[in-house]
């Protein structure tokens, strides 16, 4: 169970400060919620009913220094899979999103960054979907390594590339270009 003013990841919604357990009243039924704040618009509020398991589950604490290191390293050697059929793919992205599985994410953005490459072979852009998962994603992966690492989300690229070393520029499918 969570505490009030833990910092925690919630699903797609981001980072978020736990500024109350308290009773509310949605929909004629009053019980105890988690009221979440994100760490970057205070006015931005959730609430997560404590009794509902599937909801609770998408909170989790933010990751550690050693855990960010832990997951560029699967970064590197994540082998992706990419899903052919538009629908399958866009409810499995869809699905892996909302769960804050920081793998499942890591796995997901690596198999769109190497079709992306792929069709960038051929001179084919990837479809606005696909691009939209990736950015979202990257994002919500990309605020949740700053804050554990203490740095600015635009120099988590470069912290990434730092500990991958030179492999990302040899066209082998990591995840991080040199943008």
């Amino acid at each position: 169970m969570f505490r009030v003013n833990d910092v925690v990841m919630y699903g797609s919604y981001g980072i978020c400060r736990i500024s109350a357990i308290e009773k509310r009243n949605f929909f004629g039924d009053e019980q105890d919620y988690y009221v979440l704040r994100h760490i970057h618009d205070v006015k931005s509020t959730a609430y997560v009913p404590l009794n509902n398991q599937e909801t609770v589950g998408k909170l989790h604490p933010i990751c550690t220094k050693e855990e960010v290191d832990d997951l560029i390293l699967h970064m590197k050697d994540a082998a992706p899979a990419w899903i052919a059929n538009d629908t399958v793919r866009n409810e499995e992205y869809n699905k892996i999103t909302k769960s804050g599985d920081r793998y499942a994410i890591i796995m997901m953005l690596k198999s769109i960054y190497v079709h992306r490459q792929k069709l960038a072979l051929v001179r084919k852009k990837l479809p606005s979907t696909d691009e939209k998962f990736f950015k979202n994603a990257e994002n919500l992966l990309f605020e949740e390594f700053a804050y554990a690492l203490g740095i600015e989300k635009a120099d988590v690229k470069k912290y990434i590339r730092s500990h991958i070393g030179d492999d990302h520029q040899s066209g082998d499918g990591s995840l991080i270009d040199k943008n």
